[in-house]
């Protein structure tokens, strides 16, 4: 029997159990879509409770606050000290309950170490966790621990929770230094000394285990002089207080640094932004002046004249009261923090067996339902089983490197960047990004150009193209990275942030071209409803498709409805359904069902149908009701680029959908464009739809 319900807990205080419970809720909504996160006690404070912020924004946004959690730490105490355990266990299991008329399953994390006796915490959080029938996961802390010492606690917790009556689902061991991690496993993989209840190493991971300059501020209620709200989620490794002259205090810069310095020190607060102009130095994170001043008139106009990428922040208190409110900070994983949040979920998924927890919970069967949390997040899954690389032309834009930089540390695909070299790792690293696993191949001195300006003369030559025309051509980093595609060199292109969808298309119709049988470049956009995940076509690319192309447009779309995971029942859109209605329109829209027809008789098709016909059963019964796909409809074809664009953006606007695309269809490759106005979540997914799309391309 599913239990449908599974209890974290930290065994040992500063485990990292919130790393642990977002990996869970990443594999959890992939599997069940509708995932519920309860707390059964928090800590007593006048802030809400930050892992109940982060995990319910994240995945289960549908939760009310209170609904989240059972009591404050005070509350409990007080039942505690009264006697009233039961009492406290019935309400718990009651809140439960009702949490499950309307969540598929529910994870449950446990006390905070600080709320209670560290021993304390864990009896009762077994005894919880036992009540409420939940198999439990307890988090150790590894960090400054012996292979043996950890091994003997991971057999006491194993035999405490056993004799607590709790179901022992597995142990995380977290914050591991990486040479104990090797010893250790081999200590784990002797079958004597194995309970085959299974354990999970996690390595440390330092940027974790600081602030970022957003932390900082917040607790410290600083002044952002300069207004700069880029880079505050900067991680702050260290902290410099900048007490010495100028030339002696550069010698001391390191990665990470903040620097604490009295805001009169006019001359070290141009000596540390001097350092983002410099390949010489380091990248600090950011300078925290104290003292309650600000820099000198004649500083601040050379800090206002020009873009700065270094946010300048101020206190009052002075020097060393500063430091030691800077070296209280927690080191927290915030919901706006997505760099923090792609490294703990790239930490899990690289070190966890997925497949293997998704068993163990008895989840392998998927529900009916798809939400959007569900699709988003198996993007990543599909796109990390057979990792592909993509080539990003346009590395020049900042979102670009920001979405690189998320991908990277998810190990979704492998990237190769388009530009400079020098320039932008200096633009990373000013934005205190990681991108050094990326590849960066800069078009004006690659000695792959030749080959390509060869390669594409004789694809061209017809055209009346010269070797001068396409050497110039191929100075054009779109082009440069659609013959990246062409020659095997990169699985697919993703283009567009800084680019129209002609500079997007136009390389890859004249290189990498269509599928046989297929003379159209189409689109479609993946449109995430509330349980299910539609499929529009065309709404981006042909204007006015006649029937032919039309009939190629459905084709693409229901291949693609395919290639992620989505049954292809296909609606070919008009004003009319069946044989009520004449017109060019409709005979344009039923002759390309026809010719649809022909060429793929395997597919499910049903046209000309209205919108409510296709997507309606209640309609569909009265309009068609011996249709196969009245009614149940997946792909929804529009006869012109006018109803395909308006309708995709009506319903995403009236519904709350979320539209993901376009994606581009019809070639032997994939490329795949962007908006200019595009999002760095929009780059990310597009590029994991793109690796995805890679998966499927025969030979």
């Amino acid at each position: 029997m599913q239990s449908n319900t599974l209890y974290i807990a930290s065994l040992d205080p500063e485990a990292g159990k919130l790393v642990v419970t977002m990996g869970f809720m990443e594999l959890l909504t992939r599997s069940m879509g509708n995932v519920a996160f309860f707390r059964p006690v928090i800590d007593t404070d006048d802030r809400t409770d930050p892992d109940i912020d982060l995990i319910r924004g994240r995945y289960c946004p549908s939760m009310s606050y209170e609904e989240s959690y059972g009591f404050e730490a005070s509350e409990v105490k007080t039942f505690l000290a009264e006697g009233r355990i039961n009492f406290f266990l019935e309400e718990l299991i009651q809140k439960l309950n009702k949490l499950k008329e309307r969540y598929n399953f529910i994870l449950c994390q446990g006390l905070n170490s600080t709320s209670f006796l560290a021993a304390f915490d864990q009896d009762i959080n077994m005894e919880i966790a036992k009540n409420l029938g939940c198999p439990f996961i307890g988090v150790i802390n590894g960090r400054n621990q012996t292979p043996r010492d950890i091994a003997k606690e991971i057999k006491i917790i194993e035999d405490t929770i056993t004799e607590s009556g709790c179901a022992h689902f597995a142990t995380f061991v977290n914050r591991m230094a990486e040479d104990t991690l090797g010893v250790l496993e081999v200590e784990l993989d002797d079958p004597d000394e194995s309970s085959g209840v299974p354990v999970f190493l996690l390595p440390e991971v330092e940027e974790l285990d600081k602030p970022s300059l957003a932390d900082i501020s917040d607790a410290l209620g600083c002044e952002n002089v300069l207004g700069i709200d880029e880079g505050m989620d900067r991680i702050v490794r260290q902290v410099k207080i900048a007490a010495m002259t100028m030339e002696h205090f550069l010698t001391h810069v390191e990665d990470g640094d903040l620097i604490i310095v009295p805001g009169d020190r006019n001359d070290i607060i141009l000596a540390t932004l001097s350092t983002l102009l410099s390949a010489n130095y380091p990248n600090v994170a950011g300078i925290l002046l104290s003292g309650g001043f600000h820099p000198g008139k004649n500083t601040m106009r050379l800090l206002t004249g020009r873009e700065l990428t270094l946010p300048l922040l101020s206190v009052k208190s002075d020097t060393y009261t500063t430091t030691r409110n800077v070296a209280a900070v927690p080191a927290l994983i915030n919901p706006s923090d997505e760099r923090k949040i792609a490294l703990a979920l790239g930490l899990f998924e690289n070190n966890v067996d997925g497949e293997r927890i998704r068993k163990m919970a008895e989840l392998t069967s998927t529900p009916d339902t798809v939400t959007p949390v569900m699709f988003e997040y198996g993007l990543f899954e599909r796109a990390r089983s057979s990792k592909k690389h993509i080539v990003l032309p346009e590395a020049s834009d900042e979102r670009i490197l920001r979405a690189t930089e998320i991908l990277l540390r998810r190990n979704v695909v492998d990237i190769t960047l388009l530009g400079n070299p020098g320039e932008i790792n200096i633009h990373a690293a000013s934005l205190g990004l990681d991108i050094s696993s990326a590849v960066i191949i800069d078009p004006e001195n690659s000695e792959r150009t030749e080959n390509f300006v060869q390669t594409f003369y004789e694809l061209r030559k017809h055209k009346n193209m010269t070797p001068d025309g396409a050497r110039d051509v191929m100075s054009n980093y779109s082009y440069f990275g659609t013959m990246m595609v062409y020659e095997g060199m990169a699985d697919g292109m993703v283009s567009g942030a800084i680019h129209t969808t002609a500079d997007t298309i136009r390389p890859a119709m004249q290189i990498i071209k269509t599928i046989p049988g297929i003379s159209v470049v189409s689109s479609v956009f993946l449109m995430c409803l509330d349980t299910r995940v539609l499929v529009y076509g065309d709404c981006a690319v042909n204007p006015v498709p006649n029937a032919a192309q039309l009939a190629e447009i459905a084709i693409s779309s229901a291949d693609t409805a395919v290639t992620f995971g989505i049954d292809p029942k296909i609606a070919m859109l008009s004003y009319s359904t069946g044989a009520s209605g004449t017109g060019a329109d409709v005979e344009k829209v039923r002759k390309a069902t026809m010719l649809t027809r022909e060429k793929r008789p395997d597919l499910l098709i049903e046209g000309p149908i209205q919108y409510d016909a296709a997507i309606d059963l209640g309609v569909a019964k009265t309009k068609m009701p011996d249709s196969k796909v009245a009614g149940h409809a997946t792909v929804f074809i529009f006869p012109d680029l006018n109803t395909g664009n308006n309708t995709y953006k009506a319903v995403q606007r009236s519904s709350g959908a979320i539209a993901i695309g376009p994606v581009l269809q019809g070639l032997k490759k994939p490329v795949n464009d962007l908006s200019r106005g595009c999002l760095v979540p929009d780059i990310v997914n597009t590029v994991a739809i793109t690796a995805i799309q890679a998966q499927s391309v025969q030979g």
